[in-house]
């Protein structure tokens, strides 16, 4: 790796790829290094509480043991769009951590996934090679589990993020729990609507081969099947072309469903889509939830059209994640996960939950994401 003074930034000759930045304080020879000393917790109604107390117990372990020199990878899908939280929240831990690293991922995918998957795993040698002792990745897929165990056989610590390869030998994974984040969708559906019988239409995805999509559905269709509603899903169709395909859907089933639609439900980025096909329909009032914050959805949100939507704390997605690789090198994986137990679902997940924002709290909500420089 080429160093530049006390910070360095690295450039792969991977397609596409490019990193975002890199720190490193290096500790002369006969220093002390100083504990770790996060940022001050930002008050704010937003604030995860309970989410910032446990990483504060983590650092607290970590400072309990000699602080130690590290270098380190975040690997992300993009650079932008949806994982620039990510690469902030990445970046200012490692600068905290004072530890040696950077955030990589392409600009844009390829739109081919086995092509994003070869890449990823390329890089994830070259980072191998380079001297990285710990990885913290969104991969592309189960086409990356052969480099990531190779890493593991090396002595590389592994965690995911965002998207989970319980097959492969990573440590942890950091991110939503896609059942449990669908339920909480739906009971603020649930909240909003009329006594039943009636249906509500989801945007959604029960495709097997993507387990996240379809524990996410799940997990909102149980909660409202159990409460008596009936439940239609609609695949969501992910190209710009596939918007008019899933609006007249949607439009379709509020004009004929028996029993009739009282509300609709969208669990991915494009949920916003259900606030269009209500108006399609000439119901605008139908009550609509939805997940993420695409300037769509919060256009929508401002007008009263959507009611609230779920977002899944991105920014302190990256942020956990080298502290977490920095604790398992310092402290060992068992005291690192029992640092983190509040968050803990089982031995190897750590849930971040979801923030809820009502539609009349779009304001306070982009002055708490400013606060923490994490805008979408």
């Amino acid at each position: 790796m080429k160093m530049i003074g006390r910070r360095w930034m690295a450039a792969f000759g991977l397609t596409l790829m490019t990193a975002a930045c890199g720190t490193s304080d290096l500790t002369g020879a006969g220093e002390e290094a100083a504990p770790i000393k996060r940022a001050p917790t930002l008050d704010n109604e937003f604030t995860p509480v309970e989410l910032e107390a446990t990483i504060d117990n983590l650092v607290a372990e970590i400072n309990k043991n000699s602080i130690e020199p590290m270098q380190m990878t975040v690997m992300l899908k993009t650079l932008s769009a949806f994982f620039a939280p990510i690469a902030t929240g990445a970046n200012r831990a490692m600068g905290e951590l004072g530890v040696t690293g950077n955030v990589v991922g392409p600009l844009q995918q390829t739109g081919d996934q086995k092509v994003d998957m070869e890449g990823q795993s390329r890089q994830i040698k070259q980072m191998v090679t380079e001297g990285a002792e710990g990885i913290g990745i969104s991969p592309f897929g189960d086409g990356n589990v052969a480099a990531l165990d190779e890493a593991v056989a090396k002595g590389v610590h592994v965690v995911t993020l965002d998207t989970d390869l319980v097959t492969s030998k990573r440590s942890i994974y950091v991110g939503t729990i896609n059942k449990s984040a669908g339920a909480t969708a739906g009971n603020t559906l649930l909240a909003l609507l009329p006594s039943g019988p009636g249906t509500v239409v989801i945007h959604g995805s029960l495709d097997p081969t993507w387990i996240d999509g379809k524990d996410r559905t799940q997990g909102a269709q149980g909660v409202l099947e159990a409460a008596g509603y009936h439940t239609l899903v609609r695949p969501v169709t992910w190209n710009e072309e596939g918007e008019a395909d899933d609006v007249e859907w949607m439009k379709t089933q509020i004009e004929t469903a028996e029993p009739p639609v009282v509300g609709l439900i969208g669990l991915f980025d494009l949920s916003y889509r259900c606030a269009m096909a209500a108006e399609a329909a000439d119901k605008p009032d139908l009550p609509v939830v939805t997940f993420d914050f695409n300037p769509n959805t919060v256009d929508y949100m401002r007008e009263g059209r959507v009611k609230a939507t779920h977002i899944q704390r991105q920014y302190y997605e990256g942020y956990l994640v080298p502290y977490i690789l920095y604790g398992i090198k310092t402290i060992g994986l068992e005291a690192t996960k029992a640092a983190l137990t509040p968050q803990m679902v089982d031995d190897s997940r750590f849930n971040l939950g979801v923030d809820v924002v009502p539609g009349n709290k779009v304001e306070e909500y982009n002055a708490f994401l400013n606060l923490i420089g994490a805008n979408q």
